[in-house]
């Protein structure tokens, strides 16, 4: 992402560990050779990684944190095999922040079950050749077998810029390729590297004459400062024919209107419409084709196997819990697919510099919008993702308020209540219906509860002024649609996985509470059933929120994973009524909950932070349980007070 600091765009604290996870000591690609792709944002990286593995790749976290660990394993001639790890985008080994020190880490061999790589693809933009080129230092320092491949070489020439390869091999002492990784061009000299790192496992190293000098037989770096280290980096760029490429005359007339200070927002704004009607409009037959396929398949099973608690735990618990999540995938995949295309395309690091003069004015810096970005997707990596903002107090208040960005675990929530109780009408046709728009002001609602929150904070508890704010803009660029298929398809089986563990087990304790106690005409009702109890005891804290105890057992259950609550809902319902099918969630709560209980429960989910997780990730980043008990209090009393008004309103 164009305004995000390493790969974590969804569900990251949940791996997915074969096959897509990590490479176990018992497979036979263990003893292949292992290449480490190296690069600053935006140079094209992960687009190579996607050209060159395909499907072939395993998701995972590193040891320790949740920052996602892309392996893959590059198929060459002879059978040959060589696993590549896609190291999160940065642009130094200085270790300023989490993505730095993991891959400064890898690089040093530093972390558990990945060896230090046997050589190095080190991935710049050559349209920006002068400052990105500036990594190459402290990368060829680790005497690495190391090839510079020059990506987006087409958009060079078709700007005018010009870089000879050749030269520049031979002032830094590496071997050197051209590439543009979004139309494959110049992969074979990718995949030659690679041949040779298979068969002689180590390449030979050579030194970098352009950036050290010998002294006593050895090379060492002469570059203390980075004003020395720029200066000699561009003298080897001018030695090496570069050519700056003139600014495309698009970008100029774009970024005339996406920067613009009144166009800029209404530009986003419009975008934000597109996208929120999308989900609701594009998604539609995929999500009729996958509730289908559920019910099918759960029906197949009802008539063919014999009544027995076995039948009951499958249909009335799994397939009524897991599959009433699983039925909104494509919802969330439309999401990612406009994310991906957004950030692809250059348009979100644009965004953030809009954002950077709402963010001053209420104490924040722009740089705090990337991890709140972030937070759209899943507010873990989010959190760590804060750690980029150099100023402590903003780092706390960002951390702070992140979770009240709408994270994607929400929108199955969000999409069954707004499809139960608001009609799709036209409001804004064709960008916005009434569907869209509610979902629209959801978003809005949760950004604007985190920008008051952060000013009410930067005023009292961590008052102080935010720091400057600067940010390379990358040119616009066509999305490749491979890449976006490749991360859509990764994160259906993240979220699968997510759903086949987290949401399973506890639809499977579910359905084992409303079992209990049992007497002999079997289970009991599930009004009178251990789960049933444990909900009514709860149940006068929300009846004034318009809840009944089934909405409570689910906001409790909610804690785990937030969508948690939908597949709670479709195995007490499922339970209740199997007669009905496991799908009518729909209609049971338009019975069980009105309008003001509807929006009472939308609201209390746009501010509640029903996630563990991010609890105890906020405890490891602020080194204690002050800031997060602060923030799950804060967040429930707030939650709480917003479902009570909205209530009582309407």
């Amino acid at each position: 992402m164009a305004a995000r600091s390493g790969r974590s765009d969804g569900y990251p604290s949940h791996v997915d560990p074969g096959p897509g996870g990590v490479l176990e000591a018992d497979d036979p690609r263990e003893s292949a050779p292992l290449v480490a792709l190296v690069g600053p944002p935006n140079s094209g990286k992960s687009t190579l990684f996607n050209r060159l593995t395909g499907l072939r790749q395993k998701v995972a976290n590193y040891p320790g944190v949740t920052v996602e660990k892309y392996v893959g394993a590059v198929r060459l001639d002879g059978d040959r095999t060589v696993n590549v790890v896609d190291l999160p985008g940065l642009h130094g080994l200085s270790a300023r922040s989490l993505d730095e020190r993991v891959t400064r880490n890898v690089l040093e061999g530093r972390v558990d079950g990945l060896r230090a790589p046997d050589a190095l693809v080190l991935i710049v933009d050559s349209t920006r050749l002068e400052t990105q080129l500036m990594l190459a230092e402290p990368v060829l320092e680790l005497g690495v077998p190391t090839l510079l491949v020059l990506n987006m070489a087409d958009e060079l020439e078709k700007r005018g810029g010009a870089v000879n390869e050749k030269m520049l091999a031979d002032h830094l002492g590496v071997h050197v390729a051209r590439t543009s990784a979004r139309i494959g061009q110049g992969l074979e000299e990718v995949r030659q590297f690679l041949m040779g790192v298979a068969d002689r496992g180590r390449l030979p190293s050579r030194p970098c004459p352009a950036l050290a000098v010998e002294e006593k037989g050895q090379a060492l770096p002469m570059l203390d400062t980075f004003v020395e280290r720029r200066r000699r980096v561009q003298e080897v760029a001018q030695l090496a024919g570069f050519t700056q490429p003139s600014t495309s005359r698009l970008t100029e007339k774009l970024d005339a209107v996406f920067l613009h200070r009144v166009w800029g927002p209404l530009v986003f704004l419009v975008l934000g419409m597109l996208v929120f009607q999308a989900i609701f409009t594009w998604a539609t037959w995929p999500m009729d084709g996958v509730e289908a396929l559920i019910a099918g398949s759960g029906e197949w099973l009802a008539v063919h196997m014999a009544d027995s608690w076995l039948r009951s735990l499958l249909i009335d618990g799994v397939w009524a819990g897991v599959g009433s999540v699983v039925v909104f995938l494509p919802q969330i995949l439309v999401l990612f697919f406009f994310l991906g295309a957004l950030e692809d395309s250059g348009y979100m690091a644009r965004a953030a510099v809009i954002a950077d003069r709402l963010m001053y004015r209420v104490g924040l810096q722009g740089r705090a919008f990337l991890p709140l970005l972030s937070g759209y997707a899943c507010a873990i990596p989010a959190i760590l993702a804060a750690r980029t903002v150099a100023d402590e107090r903003d780092r706390l208040a960002t951390i702070f308020v992140t979770p009240f960005m709408t994270c994607s675990a929400r929108l199955p929530v969000y999409a069954l209540l707004i499809a139960a109780f608001i009609p799709e009408q036209p409001v804004l046709p064709p960008l916005l219906g009434t569907r869209a728009a509610a979902l629209l002001g959801l978003y809005i609602l949760g950004a604007l509860a985190a920008i008051v929150t952060a000013s009410l904070l930067r005023r009292t508890l961590l008052h102080g002024r935010p720091s400057s704010f600067l940010m390379e803009l990358p040119p616009y660029r066509v999305p490749s649609l491979r890449s976006l298929l490749l991360r859509l398809v990764d994160r259906s089986r993240i979220f699968l996985r997510r759903a086949g563990t987290i949401i399973f087990a506890v639809t499977i304790v579910l359905w084992t509470l409303t079992q209990i106690p049992q007497s002999g005409s079997g289970p009991p009702p599930v009004d009178t059933s251990v789960l049933g109890r444990m909900g009514q005891f709860i149940e006068p804290l929300i009846e004034p929120l318009g809840f009944d105890w089934q909405i409570g057992v689910g906001l409790i259950s909610s804690l785990a994973a937030r969508e948690v609550i939908v597949g709670t809902l479709g195995t007490l319902y499922g339970v209740q009524e199997p007669t009905e099918g496991s799908f009518a969630l729909q209609e049971a709560l338009r019975r069980d909950l009105d309008l003001g209980g509807a929006v009472a429960l939308l609201v209390f989910f746009a501010f509640a932070l029903q996630c563990m997780s991010t609890v105890a990730v906020m405890r490891r980043e602020t080194a204690g349980w002050k800031w997060p008990a602060l923030q799950f209090g804060y967040m429930l009393a707030l939650a709480y007070a917003g479902a009570y008004l909205a209530n009582w309103l309407i």
